[in-house]
């Protein structure tokens, strides 16, 4: 590869990633608003559909401790991707899917412990704090969907070799999703369980 072919290459790469920060830029903005409109529910107190003594379910704090662990893997996995150890890279990228998967399992965990406190997400038994933690954490869910979409194709192209030390965008790309999607739970999260 000649020079100008290198900063084509650096262009383009550039762009992808400038691209996927004005997506994650706008999915901060989404959840900026529904945080938002929590907040304002919970001032308004809507009568007596708002919840001001609740637990948040355990499984919520298990799934906190999974995605964390699958960024801190997913990492590992990088870096033995720039080591130009794929075994290594792949055995690791399978495991962050698989806690990927796990923390999803954990979330309708928690699901199921607040309909065992009695609340669902509409109908009689529900109420406007367990709709919007309901809401949020669904969201969040199909964001991780994504998410794992995205590794299982870096996935599928390393088990093809397509990556390598000096190829790694691609994997790269899909890394950012994840941390941001992990970083959105954790403060997804602290903001639940704080803001009562």
């Amino acid at each position: 590869m000649d020079l100008t072919e290198g900063t084509q290459q650096e262009k383009n790469n550039r762009s992808k990633k400038m691209m996927l920060y004005f997506g994650i830029g706008s999915l901060v903005m989404s959840f900026a608003g529904w945080t938002s409109a929590f907040i304002v529910s919970r001032k308004q107190r809507l009568e007596d559909d708002w919840l001001t003594n609740y637990e948040l379910p355990s499984a919520f704090t298990w799934s906190l401790i999974v995605i964390l662990i699958s960024s801190f893997i997913l990492v590992l996995s990088k870096r033995a991707l720039k080591q130009n150890n794929l075994q290594l890279s792949t055995t690791l990228l399978i495991s962050t899917i698989v806690l990927g998967i796990v923390f999803i399992a954990t979330q309708f965990m928690a699901f199921g412990q607040i309909i065992e406190q009695g609340y669902y997400f509409t109908g009689n038994s529900s109420n406007i704090t367990m709709t919007y933690i309901y809401l949020l954490a669904a969201v969040h869910i199909a964001h991780v969907v994504v998410g794992l979409i995205c590794l299982l194709v870096v996935l599928i192209k390393m088990l093809g070799k397509k990556y390598s030390a000096s190829n790694i965008l691609g994997f790269e790309l899909a890394a950012i999703f994840w941390h941001f999607v992990d970083g959105l739970w954790v403060f997804l999260f602290l903001f639940l369980l704080f803001l009562k």
